[in-house]
């Protein structure tokens, strides 16, 4: 007896449509050029994940090296210190203290600065 896939493949074509929705042209509408788009999608998905977290850290080291040059200090002596100093925080807690909490990195900033 002879096998028909065309419910089969009209579900794995329709299941690549939907996940392309949005895309314009081609890529939308035909299954070959779909099927690129989608894998090309997800790798680039995969990728941007592992670069969010290097974007952060990069925006977390600017801040707070701005904040610590208005103390006459840079970054890397900064960092230096506070390791030094046994003071372990990270990077990300640094920069909200920046924002949120002026005094309390302004704290900070002179218990460094008075380790060297």
């Amino acid at each position: 007896m002879r096998v028909k896939r065309g419910v089969t493949s009209h579900a794995k074509h329709k299941k690549i449509f939907q996940a392309n929705k949005g895309y314009r042209m081609t890529k939308r509408r035909l299954i070959r050029v779909a099927k690129e788009a989608y894998l090309h999608a997800g790798e680039y998905a995969f990728a941007g994940r592992r670069n969010k977290k290097r974007d952060f850290r990069q925006a977390w080291i600017v801040r707070i090296s701005e904040a610590v040059k208005k103390q006459g200090i840079n970054y890397s002596t900064f960092i230096k210190n506070l390791k030094n100093a046994k003071i372990t925080l990270d990077r990300k807690i640094l920069a909200i203290l920046v924002l949120d909490h002026p005094a309390v990195f302004q704290a900070i900033v002179d218990k460094v600065k008075s380790f060297k």
